[in-house]
């Protein structure tokens, strides 16, 4: 009896220890834990529904398909205790970097879209991405793998805007040509892709921080084509703004020109007009008599001229 009590004992001691052993655990600094009870997730407070904010972004019919709970985070530190039938889940919070080939599925160097003007268009680049810790039961429950939903939407997301962009065309363009709209507009696209993206937190539980689209190509033999294009419409680009140049010099110059000849005619008229007005105060003081006066002597230096011309004539 005392073995079997001695037994009992030891065994107790071990399964604590085990448990202690096994059950202890830590949340890293870059990290959040979720903990399941027999398989189920635990719910923050009691809760059942989506979180407020994050339902914002869905429409209707969106929210009864990605109608997730929100479940208690653990936040980084230690140690924590769970028990053995519960299991602990930690998501690692870093802003990690995809490239919008990758598929599990499938080996790409780029995807294709096609656009407004039915031209195939080869297209490269990267996404940031980052578990949202408000979301996080769509991100470990929602889907098997997550980022690959989210790889995908932005690519769904990405064709629709390739097919539909249709940007202000600068003087001088060729109209017609989407391609050249698309890689003049890239950080534009870039700016869309991101918004239109904000809805994957609540979608998969992954925060959608920057697009890097970096090159919209089109076939080779298409893209020499355009290559030609775009240098001839450079060419005229340059014909006409170096036209407008010269037309806005010789604008300038001829203002000047008009200016120069409306100073030279001023400074001619002011001692006329001084002129006029001494003269007609003069007969308003003196009469005619008095204008006579001054005709008089101020023929006098004529004369005294005239005079002296003739004798040394």
């Amino acid at each position: 009896m005392p073995a079997l009590f001695f037994g009992l004992l030891v065994g107790i001691g071990l399964a604590a220890l085990l448990t202690l052993l096994v059950g202890v655990y830590s949340v890293g600094p870059t990290q959040r834990g979720v903990i399941t009870t027999f398989g189920r997730a635990q719910r923050l407070n009691g809760s059942t529904g989506e979180d407020p904010e994050l339902g914002g972004l869905l429409s209707a019919e969106e929210k009864s398909r990605y109608n997730y709970p929100v479940v208690r985070v653990i936040p980084p530190g230690g140690p924590y205790f769970k028990w053995p039938w519960q299991r602990l889940y930690k998501v690692d919070m870093t802003i990690q970097t995809a490239d919008i080939t990758w598929d599990p599925q499938l080996k790409q160097d780029f995807i294709e879209a096609v656009t407004k003007d039915n031209l195939t268009v080869q297209i490269s680049g990267q996404i940031r991405w980052k578990p949202c810790e408000r979301n996080l039961y769509a991100y470990l429950f929602g889907a098997a793998q997550p980022a690959a939903h989210v790889v995908g939407y932005f690519i769904s997301t990405l064709r629709d805007r390739i097919a539909t962009f249709d940007a202000e065309s600068p003087e001088g363009a060729v109209e017609g040509v989407s391609i050249n709209d698309l890689r003049r507009n890239l950080s534009l696209i870039n700016r869309h892709m991101e918004e239109a993206c904000r809805k994957t937190a609540a979608r998969y539980g992954i925060e959608f921080d920057a697009a890097l689209i970096t090159n919209i190509d089109p076939p080779s033999d298409v893209d020499e084509a355009l290559a030609s294009i775009n240098t001839t419409q450079n060419q005229v680009a340059a014909a006409i703004s170096q036209a407008r140049a010269d037309a806005e010099t010789k604008l300038k110059m001829a203002e000047q020109a008009v200016q120069i000849s409306q100073n030279k005619a001023a400074a001619e008229a002011a001692p006329l007009l001084e002129l006029a007005k001494t003269l007609s105060a003069m007969r308003q003081m003196g009469g005619d008599a008095a204008l006579e006066g001054y005709l008089r002597n101020a023929s006098l230096p004529l004369r005294e001229r005239a005079s002296e011309t003739i004798l040394k004539l």
